[in-house]
């Protein structure tokens, strides 16, 4: 039976609080996952990613970014509310998340952090800014500008990269994930960068390449999370 997950108001011992979608391994916890939503806020796809993470051994946690609730919504609502996002305020967000999987046990190392699109560009950031396990970016936007105004553009900071990042791009952006892989190859850690051909950015929607790109997450959180 897969993880089933839950969403409710999670407040820190420090007083910081956030509504979140989480879920629990059925067997050990083997560390901790953060996933940052997209656009559209927590739909069908981002519970499926919480609940299988989960079913992989990781406690999953995906913090609500947009004030504090980010139930799912129609495109021009979820563009409008993303503009809004600033760089300080997604990391408070996600910090809350970090904070919850620590009073769980889990420690800085065994934590990673993984989003699509908006969450994507969200994700890499995080991985410039926090010591963490490891980080993915799928789909990934705002890689040359800002996927939002309070945002930094991807390319500038990829070479700050302080834990390993894995990015996972379809080829209509291929030129400017080159640029991309370029600068994150200036940083200190591991990272690996991988298009897959014939696909737009949400690659992962296609059942051809989404099941090797889940697989790739998997073996990234395997790898560096320990």
């Amino acid at each position: 039976m897969s993880a089933a997950t839950r969403t409710e108001p999670v407040q820190l011992a420090d007083g910081r609080a956030l509504r979140m979608t989480f879920a629990q391994p059925h067997g050990v916890v083997r560390g901790g996952v953060v996933v940052l939503h997209e656009e559209r806020g927590i739909t069908h796809t981002m519970r499926a990613l919480v609940s299988g993470l989960a079913d992989e051994g990781w406690l999953t946690i995906a913090p609500h970014i947009y004030d504090g609730d980010s139930t799912e919504t129609d495109a021009d609502t979820a563009r409008d509310r993303a503009s809004t996002l600033s760089g300080d305020s997604v990391l408070a967000h996600t910090d809350i998340a970090f904070g919850w999987l620590a009073q769980h046990g889990i420690e800085a190392d065994r934590i990673g952090v993984v989003g699509f699109e908006l969450g994507g560009a969200v994700s890499l950031v995080v991985a410039a800014s926090r010591d963490i396990g490891a980080a993915v970016s799928v789909a990934g936007g705002g890689i040359l500008q800002p996927a939002s105004p309070g945002l930094p553009a991807l390319v500038d900071v990829a070479s700050e990269l302080r834990c390993p990042w894995l990015g996972l791009f379809g080829d209509k952006v291929a030129d400017e994930v080159a640029l991309l892989r370029e600068a994150a190859r200036r940083s200190e850690t591991a990272n690996d960068v991988v298009l897959y051909p014939a696909a737009d950015h949400r690659f992962d929607i296609y059942p051809d390449t989404a099941m090797e790109a889940w697989q790739r997450v998997l073996n990234w959180f395997d790898a560096h999370l320990r």
